[in-house]
């Protein structure tokens, strides 16, 4: 890894890590802490954006490799929550809450592959 990549993706993590707060105290004011959906959103967002970065630098030279490295391994990798998410379910089914923790499991493994999905289909179209 070169000096330039290294700060690219240290300077995108920071950019990433930010963006999760804001969407985390945004889906909080929202929606309350009943539930986890700023955890949720970022995980979707995040399978989504993915996927359509991956499609659109595998399908055309509209990515370059440093945006590839910035975007995915920087941004992506601050924005998205993996670690929380498992908490979370962790926490619910630990407690005996295992509708919450079952329906939180499944709605996020499956909202993100949808969500994951959709960005592939979206930058498909936006290739043209």
């Amino acid at each position: 890894m070169s000096g330039v990549q290294a700060l690219c993706v240290f300077v995108a993590g920071g950019v990433g890590s930010v963006a999760r707060y804001g969407m985390s105290l945004a889906c909080l004011a929202a929606f309350g802490p009943i539930f986890p959906a700023g955890t949720l959103a970022v995980n979707a967002v995040g399978c989504f954006l993915i996927a359509a970065l991956v499609e659109l630098a595998i399908s055309t030279d509209r990515v370059s490799p440093l945006a590839r490295i910035a975007l995915g391994t920087g941004f992506l990798g601050g924005f998205t929550t993996y670690s929380a998410f498992s908490h979370e379910a962790f926490t619910y089914l630990r407690d005996g809450a295992l509708g919450l923790g079952f329906g939180y499991l499944a709605v996020t493994v499956l909202g993100c592959l949808g969500a994951c999905l959709l960005g592939q289909v979206t930058a498909r179209w936006l290739i043209g």
